[in-house]
């Protein structure tokens, strides 16, 4: 059984009043709640194991460096991927994408080279891409999406060209909740020898990932939005092309040898790790992941898609209500506008009934434009969201509604 109530106690953020009315809190998409497990651990970790990691002779270092890489392993087997040298720590899916799209680009790329991304990216893997474009001059091709949200796979097949060198995709779009097949868009980039890059950040805290299922090339996720830490991500990355990467950023841990003529980097994957790792986050985010693998991330996605189906039918009967994004294949993430009330107005006042959501282009003003609007309100939700608060949300909404 999905024990609603136990996982709630797990939060005690949830438990709270804003403006006098209890908490419900729909922005997920942005960031998700803390439970209490990975709160203890770090603090745990802070005030009885605190010491810098790796090559530390003494018991406390030796300590954090073991829950330093026992967390790698516990992402690694999160992710069904084949070894730790494939998991790289960093900040989180923005400088994930960041990390490819550089090194990628010095070491593949050059003037009129394409690189395939979508209409319904954000902007961490649509921005990126163009600092190399200005660096190098290279070209980005975009896959068109139809009215519902889904893309367009025939023009996808057609934008390959001897040209192609990386496709860089959204698995679930942050604004539409699409979930993309990226499993046959692998397929498809493989058969023209193309590497195939995930932005995995709205993604992994709603289903299971098997990172050697999907055999893509490289998967970037983000620790705060699957109930870990922030500060804390992931870039996994095959082996193979993890070697041919140049190093990211250069200083302690990512050498070997350095001397003032010449420095040998370190193997996979300190390569790409460069100066001191949160080190208590990556704890943090280990607690996080096998705090929903408890759960099952099966019957998380299950639940969520009820509420998800729930909420969509519920609001498609509200008057003068706009949802953006209807494909058969949406995730957990609802964009909508009412009428002619502007978003930041809806966000505003809702707010002042308790609920928290989300306001604004959410880094997706390339997708806005195409919607020909300035921006949604988006009530994006998580494992410990109900089918009341959903009510509240309606509830509000209508007399929100009433009021304009």
């Amino acid at each position: 059984m999905y024990d609603i109530k136990k996982i709630r106690e797990d939060f005690p953020i949830l438990g709270r009043e804003i403006y006098g009315k209890p908490l419900v809190y729909l922005d997920n998409g942005a960031t998700t709640q803390k439970p209490r497990c990975v709160v203890e651990a770090m603090t745990e970790e802070y005030y009885n194991v605190n010491a810098n990691v790796h090559r530390g002779v003494h018991f406390l270092s030796q300590k954090a460096t073991e829950l330093h890489e026992n967390a790698r392993e516990t992402v690694r087997r999160f992710l069904n991927a084949r070894s730790t040298n494939e998991i790289v720590f960093t900040r989180g899916t923005t400088e994930s994408i960041n990390l490819v799209a550089s090194t990628f680009g010095d070491a593949f790329l050059k003037e009129n080279d394409e690189i395939i991304i979508s209409q319904m990216e954000h902007h961490s893997n649509i921005v990126s891409w163009q600092l190399i474009q200005a660096r190098r001059g290279i070209r980005l091709r975009v896959i068109p999406i139809t009215d519902e949200g889904d893309l367009c796979l025939d023009k996808y097949e057609q934008l390959f060209n001897p040209n192609t060198r990386l496709v860089s995709i959204t698995h679930v779009s942050n604004v539409l909740g699409t979930v993309n097949p990226i499993k046959q868009m692998i397929v498809t980039a493989h058969a023209h020898g193309v590497p195939v890059l995930i932005d995995g950040a709205q993604s992994v805290p709603h289903m299971a990932v098997d990172v050697c299922d999907l055999d893509c090339d490289f998967f970037a996720f983000s620790g705060h939005k699957v109930y870990g830490p922030t500060g804390v991500g992931v870039l996994y990355g095959k082996e193979n092309w993890l070697d041919k990467l140049p190093p990211y950023m250069g200083g302690g841990e990512m050498i070997k040898n350095v001397s003032f003529e010449h420095t040998t980097f370190n193997e996979l994957p300190y390569k790409f790790e460069a100066g001191t790792p949160d080190y208590i986050a990556t704890t943090g985010l280990a607690h996080a992941l096998d705090y929903v693998t408890s759960i099952g991330m099966e019957n998380i996605h299950a639940y969520e898609q009820e509420l998800t189906q729930y909420a969509m039918k519920r609001m498609a009967k509200i008057e003068n209500m706009r949802l953006f994004g209807t494909s058969a294949n949406k995730d957990a993430v609802i964009s909508f506008l009412v009428g002619n009330i502007h978003h930041l107005d809806m966000g505003t006042l809702l707010d002042r009934l308790g609920i928290a959501v989300r306001t604004g282009h959410h880094c997706a003003e390339p997708l806005m434009h195409l919607l020909g609007i300035e921006g949604t309100v988006r009530a994006s939700l998580g494992l410990y969201n109900t089918k009341e608060e959903i009510d509240i949300l309606i509830d509000g909404i209508e007399r929100i509604r009433k009021m304009f």
